[in-house]
């Protein structure tokens, strides 16, 4: 009895076999799916348990042709069950997964991964140890001609830079290299949406810079658009158009890079980046007192208890007190040089709690030095508490 119309997102009134295909109109068009005439992943109203417990929560999320989506959060924050749902590789149970406009999984439609026209680099990249790298890259495309398998595999290799290794093996090649032909077999079916979880991970720091931008510039050429899991607050902002800031199976806050690094939502998002200072404070007349100087409140009322967190480079540091105006003398406690820059440690006299700084290799500070310090306002978040 349909007479009744659910708008429960959940809610599908056809048999719950999740082995069907999509149902497609007279025209063809899958019905329910939203138009798109480029490549495109939709996640709309995805939510998944195991065992009653969520893992994710309402998930909407949408990548572009073109489009590289970064999905960002701490371990267990329901990253990679994002991507093995798209894939295909686990059921949806509530939403739906929409790839170029054709539903691909709702809890009434489950195209299995194969079909999908996706093409995936996990973390240990998955190389068949027993087929060459020519081989490995023309798995996807069994059942064409020799000569047509060729025609894509030579040039994907050329591109990655390993024309030379195509009768090696995986193992005696390094893993930058295996990294490369995991992407060339994941493009070689001409794939609708590029699926990556942690791909850059196992590589040493050295190489990883290298190997991040030699993919950008891939898939970018390529337009295919580009769902990536990382915990890597720099390799997200580098790579991604957008970000997906998780936590607890919910996306906090989606947007530009430089939109959520300036703008964070919630205290949350603002701690993924950077070193952090936090103080708290209670607001009067629409200031917070605190060890580093005064600090703008904006919309908190008098009264509110609230948290503040400064980077560590809303810190500027002077040598001279005749360099900064409303300076506060603090003492170096402590230098770690990491690369062009150095963290200072700093110690103001009369307060516990010691704060991170930020200070050009170039010019380096000895510990026990004094020095002046004065807050960058456009690098200090306030947050109720």
């Amino acid at each position: 009895n349909h007479s009744i119309i659910r708008t429960d997102p959940c809610y599908y009134p056809e048999s719950f076999d999740d082995t069907i295909t999509p149902r497609t109109s007279r025209d063809g068009k899958v019905a329910g799916a939203k138009k798109s005439k480029n490549m495109s992943l939709i996640l709309e109203n995805l939510s998944f348990s195991i065992n009653d417990v969520p893992i994710i929560q309402d998930i909407n999320l949408t990548v572009g042709s073109g489009e590289i989506v970064s999905l960002l959060g701490p371990s267990g924050c329901g990253k990679t069950t994002c991507l093995r749902i798209a894939a295909g590789l686990a059921n949806v149970q509530c939403g739906q997964v929409v790839i170029s406009g054709e539903i691909m999984g709702s809890p009434v439609v489950h195209m299995p991964p194969e079909r999908r026209r996706i093409g995936m680099v996990l973390q240990d990249y998955a190389l068949f140890p027993h087929l060459s790298v020519r081989d490995n890259v023309a798995f996807g495309l069994q059942g064409q001609s020799q000569k047509k398998q060729n025609d894509i595999i030579m040039p994907l290799l050329e591109r990655v830079g390993l024309e030379e290794y195509k009768d090696q093996y995986p193992h005696t090649l390094s893993g930058g290299q295996q990294q490369r032909i995991a992407l060339a077999r994941a493009l070689a079916p001409n794939p609708q949406v590029m699926l990556m979880d942690e791909p850059f991970s196992g590589l040493d720091v050295a190489l990883r810079d290298k190997i991040r931008d030699q993919t950008l510039g891939i898939l970018k050429d390529m337009g295919v658009p580009t769902l990536l899991v990382t915990h890597d607050p720099e390799e997200a902002m580098r790579l991604s158009d957008k970000i997906a800031i998780m936590e607890k199976g919910r996306i906090i806050q989606f947007g530009r890079p430089r939109d959520i690094y300036f703008n964070p939502a919630s205290s949350q998002v603002v701690q993924f980046f950077g070193h952090m200072n936090q103080l708290t404070g209670i607001v009067q007349q629409g200031t917070v007192t605190t060890p580093l100087g005064d600090i703008n409140a904006g919309k908190y009322p008098d009264g509110q208890q609230v948290d503040i967190f400064a980077r560590a480079q809303a810190i500027r540091v002077y040598c001279s007190r005749d360099t900064a105006e409303d300076y506060i003398k603090a003492t170096v406690v402590r230098t770690s040089i990491i690369g062009a820059t150095t963290l200072l440690t700093l110690s103001i006299e009369g307060v516990e709690d010691h704060y991170l700084a930020l200070y050009p290799t170039r010019d380096y500070i000895n510990a026990g030095s004094e020095v002046y310090i004065e807050l960058e306002p456009t690098e200090v978040f306030v947050f109720a508490k």
